[in-house]
Order: C-alpha cells, then sequence, then structure tokens
C-alpha cells in the first residue's frame, strides 16, 4: 500500500516549487546557495528532506512544463514525455483525432521553437536540474553524514538522468558526434551572469558531466535505504550508467554496469505468469527498480484524466482511451511476434480479443469497449489495484526496470567480444519468461544486437525507451513497409535515420531569455514529413 507519509513528501515538494522563481526568466535550473542554510543543514540534515523530495516532485507535477493556464492535457510530468519520446517512432499508433493530445509528436508538427512540445520537453528536464542544484547547493562534497551524502547522491544521479535524456533529444548520438551543439549546463555553482549568458555545451561537454556526476553518485549512495522506489538508490544509480555506457558504446562497462543493477537491487524480470494478465502499473513489482509512485491524492490523479493511464492504458476506460484516442501497436513490429509468445497478447488480435483478458473481470469493458479500441489495441497496461470495477488513475510509472539491465548487459557484452554470453541471457530470459518455444538469439554479434533491439521493442513497448533506441542505434523510422501500415493514413511516413526532424529544438523563450544562444545556433527548422 502507498502510504500517507509518501503523500507529504510530494506534497512537501510541490510547496518548494510553488516558490521557486518562474523558469521563464534566465536561468533554467539555476539556484542560490545561502550560508545560513547551508550551515543549517550541516548541523541538521534532515532540513534538506523538502528539497530532496522536489526532485521527484517534479516528475509527476501536474502542468509540470506548461503552466495549469494552457489546459494541456498531455503535461503531466515524466510519464507524458515517454509517451511524447514513443509517439515520435514506430511502434506506437494511436488514431488521429482531437481527443489524441500527442498528435503534434506524431506528425512531427511540433518540432518548431515555439510548439507546447518544445517548451515541455525542455521545462520539464530543467525542472528536475534546478531541483538538483538546489540540494547539490548546500549538501557539501566533503559530508561525512549518511544522511547528507544519500541526499547529495541522489541529486547528482537526478541530474545525470536529465542531462543524459536531455542529450539524445537535442543532438544524435555520442559516438561520432562529441564536438556537436548539444545543451546549455547550469551547474549548482554557476554565477547568475553566466546563467543568462550561456551557450550550448558540446556534446562532449554534457557527457563529461553525466558520467562526473554518475561516478560521484555511486559510492554517496552506497549506505542509503530508501523507504520507497520513487528514490534513487545505489542499483539505480548504477542502471543510470548502464545506459549512458550504452550509448557512449562503452560496451563492457555497461554490461558491468547493468550486472551490478540487479545485483544490488535484488529485481528479477517478471514471470510468465505476472504478465500474463495485464499488469505493469505497480513500482511494488520485483522487477521495478525504479518507478515515479503515484497516489490517489496526486493532482494528476484527481483530474481524472491528465494522467498517464486515461492516455495509455486501454482498460482505464474513464479517460481518453474511452473516447477513442487508443494506444495501439504497429502490425509490422505484431506480425514479427511469434504466437507462442506470451507477449502476442499484450495487444488485441483480429477477433478484438486476448487470452490476456480472458477472466470474467474484463467482461464488462470487453462488451463496451474492445470493439472500439480494435484490432492492435494495447491490453499490456493494467488498472489501478486490478480493480476494474471502481477505477482511479493512480497506477505508478515504471521507469527502471530487471528487464532492461538484462538487456544491456546481454548487448554490452556481444558488442565487446562476448557474444555467446549475451546470447545465453537472451535465450534464458526469453524461454523461462516469455516463450518457451523460442528458437534463439543469434550468436553473432551484430545481428545478435538487432535481436535485443527487437526484445527491447516488444518488451518495453510504451515505456517511452523506443526514441531513445532509434536514435543510439541510428535506425530510420520505418512506419509503412511493401504498402503495409497501421498508422493513420497522414503518418504512414518513414523517416531516415540522423535526418534533423529527428532533433528538438530549443524553445524560443529560452533563446530570448539567454544570451549566450542565438537562433542561428539552434537546430535546424524542417518541414514535418509527409505521408
Amino acid at each position: 500500500m502507498k502510504t500517507v507519509s509518501k503523500i507529504l513528501v510530494l506534497v512537501f515538494g510541490v510547496l518548494f516549487f510553488a516558490s521557486c522563481t518562474d523558469l521563464n526568466t534566465f536561468p533554467e535550473g539555476a539556484t542560490k546557495t545561502e550560508a545560513q542554510k547551508q550551515a543549517a543543514i550541516e548541523n541538521n540534515a534532515e532540513l534538506l528532506a523538502a528539497d530532496v523530495s522536489a526532485i521527484y516532485a517534479t516528475m509527476i507535477e501536474l502542468y509540470a512544463g506548461l503552466g495549469e493556464s494552457n489546459g494541456y492535457h498531455s503535461d503531466f510530468g515524466y510519464s507524458a514525455l515517454s509517451i511524447i519520446m514513443d509517439a515520435n517512432g514506430q511502434d506506437v499508433t494511436c488514431p488521429n483525432i482531437g481527443y489524441n493530445w500527442f498528435s503534434s509528436s506524431y506528425n512531427f508538427s511540433g518540432r518548431v521553437y515555439t510548439s507546447a512540445e518544445c517548451l515541455m520537453t525542455w521545462k520539464i528536464y530543467y525542472k528536475i536540474i534546478r531541483a538538483a542544484n538546489s540540494v547539490l547547493g548546500v549538501a557539501p562534497a566533503d559530508a561525512e553524514d549518511e544522511t547528507l551524502k544519500a541526499y547529495r547522491g541522489q541529486a547528482l544521479a537526478a541530474r545525470a538522468f536529465a542531462y543524459f535524456n536531455m542529450a539524445q533529444l537535442y543532438q544524435f548520438t555520442y559516438k561520432g558526434n562529441e564536438n556537436k551543439l548539444c545543451v546549455p549546463i547550469v551547474t549548482e555553482s554557476m554565477e547568475a551572469d553566466k546563467q543568462s549568458n550561456n551557450p550550448r555545451a558540446t556534446v562532449q561537454q554534457v557527457y563529461d558531466l553525466i558520467v562526473k556526476d554518475l561516478n560521484e553518485a555511486l559510492p554517496l549512495l552506497e549506505n542509503f535505504k530508501r523507504s520507497d522506489k520513487s528514490m534513487i538508490n545505489q542499483a539505480v544509480a548504477y542502471g543510470l550508467r548502464a545506459r549512458v555506457n550504452l550509448v557512449m558504446q562503452n560496451w563492457a562497462d555497461a554490461a558491468a554496469d547493468a550486472a551490478k543493477a540487479l545485483e544490488i537491487s535484488g529485481a528479477e524480470p517478471y514471470t510468465l505468469a505476472e504478465v500474463s494478465k495485464p499488469t505493469f502499473t505497480s513500482a511494488e513489482a520485483k522487477s521495478v527498480l525504479w518507478a515515479n509512485i503515484i497516489t490517489e491524492t496526486n493532482d494528476i490523479v484527481l483530474t481524472g484524466i491528465i494522467n498517464w493511464p486515461s492516455h495509455l492504458s486501454s482498460l482505464f476506460a474513464d479517460g481518453y482511451t474511452g473516447v477513442g484516442a487508443y494506444k495501439s501497436i504497429s502490425v509490422l513490429l505484431y506480425d514479427k511476434i511469434s504466437d507462442t509468445d506470451v507477449r502476442k497478447g499484450w495487444w488485441l488480435n483480429e477477433d478484438f480479443d486476448s487470452p490476456l483478458i480472458s477472466s470474467d473481470i474484463y467482461n464488462d469493458w470487453k462488451k463496451e469497449y474492445a470493439e472500439a479500441c480494435g484490432y492492435l489495441g494495447n491490453v499490456k497496461f493494467g488498472v489501478y489495484q486490478d480493480n476494474m470495477i471502481n477505477l482511479v488513475a493512480a497506477s505508478d510509472w515504471i521507469l527502471m526496470r530487471a528487464e532492461e539491465m538484462l538487456f544491456i548487459q546481454a548487448e554490452g557484452l556481444a558488442m565487446s567480444g562476448k557474444p555467446a554470453e549475451g546470447k545465453a541471457i537472451i535465450d534464458n530470459f526469453v524461454r523461462a519468461n516469455r516463450d518457451a518455444s523460442y528458437s534463439g538469439a543469434p550468436a553473432e554479434a551484430k545481428a545478435l544486437q538487432n535481436e535485443i533491439w527487437m526484445q527491447r521493442r516488444i518488451e518495453l513497448w510504451g515505456e517511452g525507451h523506443s526514441f531513445f533506441d532509434l536514435m543510439r542505434l541510428e535506425k530510420p523510422i520505418v512506419r509503412k513497409e511493401n504498402g503495409v501500415s497501421s498508422f493513420p493514413d497522414a503518418w504512414q511516413f518513414n523517416v531516415p535515420a540522423k535526418s534533423p526532424i529527428l532533433l528538438y529544438l530549443i524553445p524560443k523563450s529560452e533563446i530570448e531569455a539567454n544570451q549566450g544562444i542565438d537562433e542561428s545556433q539552434n537546430n535546424p527548422t524542417v518541414n514535418p514529413p509527409v505521408a
């Protein structure tokens, strides 16, 4: 059960942010350190608790990116950014209707610097950075107090998480693009005049900060025992560094970090039985290393419809899925999934049915909504507490789970000269947990890497990983092949790898506020693809 104490932590975080300066003024990610506050915190580390909680509160904050006055029902924190990322890709489709709040991501019309999508993406990440900087400005690097160490470690890892995601959106992948422009760096020690005149750092400079932050965070988190999975502990920090090493093509290090994350956390994949019904809604699952924990009293839940279940869980018929904005799998991916793989049932078949919803508790949903949801509609994501009677949109958002770490470990081994070990990981995982009839992964390294990508596409579908994979592997977006597509007609286009339309633009408000960036230094504005 989610306790009242967790609710209070989030409330304190929201109150903290209410007192912060507007991000439209200068510096995105700015903070001021006060000597009196620092002295008090050194004497009583718990005074910093609310500032640390604010880091996590931002990730589930209603209207975190655009503000309430804009009224965007796609503005509900990090899970919304994850839905945007999948909409940018090739595996998650949705009807092209007015109730689809993510249409600008599907058709790439949001790739202009005045768009709500560009502004929301920028602001949410820099809000996380600002919250982290607020902690880092007063939690000393040489602290001996274990609580202060844990606070600093969490802030460093959270800042690395935000910069790492931004690095993959505002420039092409690390390898071969190290000297290209990325995003401005804001740290806790930066002076105000520098913050308002802060050029784009290079990809190398951003990754240097990411790696430095994670390397410092890991020992600080060694003795940290978190109260719930919303917090970053040492296992999560290893998982984050595994992601970073994977993108940097530090293959052996990626494999080692992923293995360490699994070892420390004790996380294990969802079992065959667990994924044989709609699920992926609770941080309490043994597979989950890190999640946004969402309570029944959280603002995004109280709205009823401005939250991730409303837009993604087909079974949550009280939200946007209930009025036709269903998220479905691309037929091009669906057709590649073996009929003996339990994951094929994560989506409705041509009879608008799935073995996952054979239980009587789904009868009413099937009668009213299954046909409307239609062929390929997802039933992967369950509902809060598996309660189909009194629907509440308080499902947790999973940020990291054991399966992803296994995939990173396998890919890292495959690409560092140990493909047999990588193959064994994939074969054992799939046969034990998803498809007992799995024929086996390829033995050659590059072919195995592609098979791991395919497993990631299936397993992590709808969880916000797919676009990052396309970028790091330099793959094209393929929505139509040999005349076949299940995307709406207007979105049945393909996008070549490394096309400029894939890069996000720095928003106009930042260019106006930051003297260090002019319009000529932004990523190029190009016309959206045409079907």
